[in-house]
């Protein structure tokens, strides 16, 4: 399944939020007077401890998830603005949303281990949210964070849905994923990509994703690349959409 968004298929609805700081708590507001808060904590990860933010979800939450940023050589941190909007869309159901710094990344120990040694640092995030909440997990990963995080997630049983942004199927430098062990995932799984990401030919992606079984959806977001620029309200729909409609059936 695939789908193509344009941007006069949206209409930006800014939030307004006003936030305090209490502790390791940050209590904020949404213009609908709901209250939500965010955690700061670090995760014990096994080059040592890993920054990371909870976005706390609702009592009734039926799900958790897990959002993993991209390259941290390149800049990429938990706070990247895809990421922040992808766990923005999913903390939307309720749901509460992890994100956290690689190893190297901000205030996460160890080094950078070109996409190995931060498997492991997936699997502490997602132990970690397993202990937290007993719930589903469903993980997000954007960009790097897709490569690595969709690679730990598709074996993991604890894992129920998977999302892949900006999805790097075109090498890059001396960069380049595989993702022929996503062919063995039968989860229901999302991909979200801008028609001029210049690290995810729409021809090359599409066939990546063809080759995969089915529940899948590509949707290709018309005038974005790789980064979203002027797209992120695109990209959070499109998420909104998909987990709603996953979780309908």
């Amino acid at each position: 399944m695939r789908a193509v968004f344009s941007r006069a298929q949206f209409r930006r609805q800014p939030k307004r939020s006003k936030l305090r700081f209490d502790g390791l708590l940050f209590w904020g507001t949404d213009m609908s007077g709901q209250l939500n808060s965010i955690r700061s904590l670090f995760l014990d990860g096994p080059a040592g401890r890993l920054e990371a933010l909870l976005n706390m979800g609702a009592e009734d939450a039926t799900h958790a998830a897990l959002v993993c940023h991209p390259h941290p050589l390149f800049g990429g941190t938990l706070h990247n603005k895809v990421v922040f909007h992808t766990m923005k869309a999913l903390n939307s159901f309720g749901f509460p949303v992890l994100r956290f710094n690689f190893r190297g990344a901000g205030l996460s120990h160890g080094e950078h281990d070109h996409g190995n040694g931060e498997l492991d640092d997936v699997r502490a995030a997602l132990d970690w949210l397993d202990r937290e909440f007993h719930l589903p997990l469903i993980l997000a990963g954007f960009s790097f964070g897709a490569a690595v995080g969709l690679r730990v997630a598709s074996p993991d049983v604890r894992v129920t849905e998977i999302i892949g942004l900006g999805l790097p199927v075109a090498a890059v430098d001396d960069r380049a994923y595989d993702f022929e062990f996503l062919q063995s995932c039968g989860k229901p799984k999302l991909f979200v990509s801008g028609d001029r990401d210049q690290f995810g030919p729409r021809a090359k992606l599409e066939g990546v994703v063809q080759a995969l079984p089915e529940p899948k959806k590509l949707v290709i977001i018309e005038g974005a690349d790789h980064f979203f620029e002027g797209r992120l309200r695109e990209l959070r729909d499109a998420i909104e959409a998909w987990v709603k409609d996953t979780h309908a059936r």
